[in-house]
């Protein structure tokens, strides 16, 4: 199942003049001293129209923010207000997105940018053609400005082709073909950042497809094999380890989590390697590595069935890391990336993993399992560890580890945990995308209660119970970091996935974070290493 494709291009003509089916211009909020607006005259006196808007206002002699005010606009963030122009423009519908009040002396934020242009484009599904003239400053913020507009644009656009066996009526089609204004559409660093947004928009989606795939369409081989094919396609190297594979390997973790399933585990490794060499050493190395469990029953400590169905969902970091990959395919960044994918499935049956179970690694170290359900950590600490020994400058993980990210950091922001340098890092280029994180810290003292009597290690804290759960996770997976590497976990547990009504650029289901992050951090390595 595959999400419908939707062109994006860049075009200078005049607003006024665009031969499309919509136009979509910015509307902001404006304060005002008035003890209360009376008339839509005065209500439209708090309505200020963006940069971009001005032919259009100019064809409605000025009473563009009036009419706009008759229809109840307020210029709130992520507000849609549509309006037939009865021949006023060329384009038969005038659409105004909200971005708030104006900035001070700025253009709008990238992300108020990125979520408005969503919003008007999901609101306009069933159009052919839709043009978006939004407020693009002319100075160094511009190519963010636009970059995030275009992205915001594509992934409003998104919708998974789903499984009904008739047809809906009601479910209009996505917009086909979008164009962007800007004052010269042959700039170069214009039309780069164009065609940046596609590959980004386009990995975003692959990884809602996989997030969004029925979990019995989606089981380990398949999911590996899926992943397989689409980076052989796009030029990257591939390895796939089987369960025979697996166990004379030593991967313990990985098929100690996969025995409870018919569908047997797999690892996958994905390799790029920048066109340039660099003796020197000045090509980074970096290593991704994405949780893959395809469905999470829990195992043997089952999940309460409320809400179980979203575990389909377990596997979102493998499959963002994927995507990313596949989009440096493209992109072609003087990094050298491999990603790890261990995929299982944790189903509890007569041959399920057990608690009390002590498992050997592949760094060699014996965990003793307490509880069945904190399974992502088995199989990303021999990920980990089989990333360190191919070596690596840095490595970055992503999972949807611990429903403790949701009760520390809600719905929207991830945690990010690790060497605190790296840690930083993906914080600022996950600000820059518009997917948040936030630095948790790894006490001793979870450590210290994670001893075992039998093994190196136990699996959790029990002595915490849930207390500090985000934080056991990261404790555990630093076990299976080489002492040399700096690495950072980034536990997406509550952005990967949205059960609730689109909003901004999220769809209902799979999200895609962090693929905008690891893109962004990918960027920065290649830059200052």
């Amino acid at each position: 199942m595959t999400s419908s494709s939707t062109t994006l291009s860049l075009v200078d003509t005049d607003p006024a003049e665009l031969a499309v089916d919509a136009i979509v211009i910015g509307l902001h909020s404006q304060t005002t001293d008035a003890a209360g607006p009376a008339r839509a005259a005065d209500f439209a006196g708090t309505l200020l129209l963006a940069t971009g808007a001005e032919s259009i206002a100019a064809a409605f002699d000025g009473r563009l923010t009036e009419t706009l005010a008759l229809l109840g606009a307020t210029g709130g963030p992520g507000e849609v207000i549509k309006l037939a122009t009865l021949g006023t423009v060329t384009a038969p519908l005038v659409v105004a997105v909200g971005l708030g009040p104006e900035p001070s002396g700025a253009a709008p934020a990238p992300e108020t940018l990125r979520r408005a242009a969503a919003a008007a484009v999901r609101a306009l599904a069933g159009a052919e053609r839709v043009a978006l003239t939004l407020p693009l400053p002319d100075d160094e913020d511009g190519p963010a400005a636009l970059r995030a507009t275009a992205e915001g644009a594509l992934l409003g656009a998104y919708r998974f082709a789903g499984y009904k066996t008739r047809p809906q009526p009601t479910r209009r089609p996505p917009v086909a073909a979008i164009t962007v204004h800007v004052p010269d559409a042959g700039d170069e660093r214009a039309q780069a950042e164009i065609s940046r947004a596609g590959v980004v928009a386009r990995a975003v989606t692959r990884t809602r497809d996989w997030v969004n795939t029925a979990p019995n369409e989606l089981r380990p081989p398949s999911f590996a094999d899926s992943v397989a094919t689409a980076a052989r396609e796009a030029g990257l190297g591939v390895e796939v380890l089987d369960e025979q594979a697996l166990a004379a390997g030593g991967y313990g973790g990985i098929l100690a989590v996969g025995l409870g399933s018919e569908a047997p585990p797999r690892l996958v490794k994905l390799s790029y390697d920048p066109a340039i060499a660099a003796a020197d050493g000045s090509v980074k190395r970096l290593a991704l590595v994405g949780k893959g469990i395809t469905f999470d029953t829990g195992g043997v400590s089952i999940k309460p069935a409320q809400g179980m169905w979203e575990m389909k969902s377990d596997m979102a970091g493998a499959a963002a890391v994927a995507a990313t990959m596949l989009a440096i395919a493209e992109l072609k960044p003087a990094v050298a990336v491999s990603a790890y994918l261990p995929m299982a499935e944790n189903m509890p049956s007569a041959t399920a993993y057990r608690p009390g179970d002590v498992v050997t690694m592949y760094n060699g170290k014996r965990v003793e399992v307490l509880n069945t359900d904190a399974e992502g950590r088995m199989v990303l600490g021999d990920a980990m560890a089989r990333a360190c020994e191919d070596g690596c400058d840095y490595l970055v993980e992503t999972s949807t580890l611990t429903g403790g990210q949701v009760v520390a950091l809600g719905k929207r922001v991830a945690g990010v945990m690790g060497s605190t340098d790296l840690c930083q890092r993906v914080q600022q280029a996950g600000d820059a995308a518009g997917e948040p994180t936030w630095p948790m810290p790894l006490p001793d003292d979870v450590r210290k209660g994670m001893d075992s009597e039998v093994a190196d290690i136990s699996q959790v804290n029990a002595s915490m119970d849930r207390a500090g759960h985000m934080l056991q996770g990261g404790v555990f997976l630093r076990e299976f970091v080489a002492d040399e590497v700096p690495w950072a976990h980034i536990d997406i547990a509550g952005p990967s996935y949205h059960a609730g009504e689109p909003t901004g650029y999220w769809t209902k289901g799979g999200t895609g974070v962090p693929v905008r992050t690891l893109l962004e951090l990918v960027d920065d390595i290649a830059a200052n290493a």
